[in-house]
């Protein structure tokens, strides 16, 4: 194999990599989105899967856990009659906020990325 393949094969990697690191900056994000109205964990995954980003659960859990430790999400027990109780999830005003300042910054940043590309060609 050829230096410039094996570059370029670098080239993917690096960026799939740098994909990860982006999903997980934009996932808090798309939790805030889909918990507008009260739901456990795994409908949440099913809500992020259905727009194709597939996450699992040993991501959504830590997540869950820090934004209802940082006030995003507020939580509550239900039963369930298949099974055991189950945890609820869901938005709180001050997650309402911080979520509409990410998606602001988003869009900033769709933006400037935008820009650059028209700038460079």
């Amino acid at each position: 194999m050829d230096t410039t393949t094996s570059k370029l094969e670098d080239a993917a990697a690096y960026a799939a990599e740098l994909t990860v690191q982006l999903k997980k900056g934009l996932l808090t994000q798309c939790v805030l989105q889909v918990t507008e109205k009260p739901a456990y964990a795994s409908e949440i995954l099913a809500s992020l899967a259905s727009a194709e980003l597939n996450i699992v659960e040993g991501t959504i859990y830590p997540l869950l856990s820090r934004l209802s430790r940082e006030g995003l999400l507020a939580h509550h027990w239900q039963e369930s009659t298949q099974g055991p109780p189950r945890k609820y999830y869901q938005i709180t005003d001050y997650g309402k906020a911080v979520r509409t300042h990410l998606a602001e910054s988003i869009v900033k940043l769709n933006k400037v990325i935008k820009q650059l590309e028209r700038s460079s060609k």
